[in-house]
């Protein structure tokens, strides 16, 4: 069991984002966890996929499925700013914050895609991820349309998850970790078989 530690080189990255989430959750109501529970739900979280990120190649896109207020999207794009991050979400007003977000820390490498994940083009991205939203066979259905070949997919689930997906067609590899408070998660790792 992996126990989590936040990198340094984007710790003042980590409190700027969440100085913009406060200001704009006052007005907006982005999300209702309280503050002294941010850092580690969404931050510190979200670090979980950074060591997966060493293998990705300069210049490769990154898709974060329903994206919301920007996680794990934002981190992603603070830790590897050598990469493309693409934010997805449907919600305009969540969107519309992480594209602020985007300004104001000067994460120049982040996009933001509004829409249905199912209707959108073909990204065509060569890492996946996704936290708290969706079922599995959701996220590998999005996956299958949006990825490049032999891509992988990432997926934040909480320690009693059952997989059930059709292993013909599916491989994953699960990295379990845990957080101070909110105690054992994992990180799932999806492929398709060829």
């Amino acid at each position: 069991m992996t126990k989590l530690v936040f990198p340094e080189k984007i710790f003042e990255f980590a409190e700027a984002y969440l100085h913009v989430l406060d200001k704009w959750n006052k007005i907006h109501s982005l999300t209702a966890l309280k503050i002294e529970s941010r850092f580690e739900a969404l931050l510190l979280d979200s670090s979980a996929l950074l060591p997966h990120l060493e293998s990705v190649d300069r210049g490769c896109l990154v898709a974060d499925f329903g994206s919301g207020i920007g996680i794990p999207a934002v981190v992603i794009a603070a830790y590897r700013p050598d990469i493309r991050v693409v934010a997805v979400d449907r919600n305009h007003k969540k969107i519309a914050f992480v594209k602020q977000v985007g300004f104001e820390l000067k994460l120049g490498n982040l996009q933001v895609l509004y829409g249905p994940i199912e209707s959108l083009p073909s990204l065509n991205a060569d890492l996946g991820t996704a936290k708290a939203v969706g079922a599995i066979g959701l996220m590998q259905k999005w996956w299958k349309r949006h990825s490049a070949p032999g891509a992988p997919f990432f997926a934040f689930k909480g320690p009693k998850l059952k997989i059930s997906e059709k292993k013909d067609e599916w491989s994953y590899e699960t990295f379990p970790y845990q957080l101070p408070n909110l105690g054992k998660r994992q990180l799932i790792k999806f492929f398709q078989n060829d």
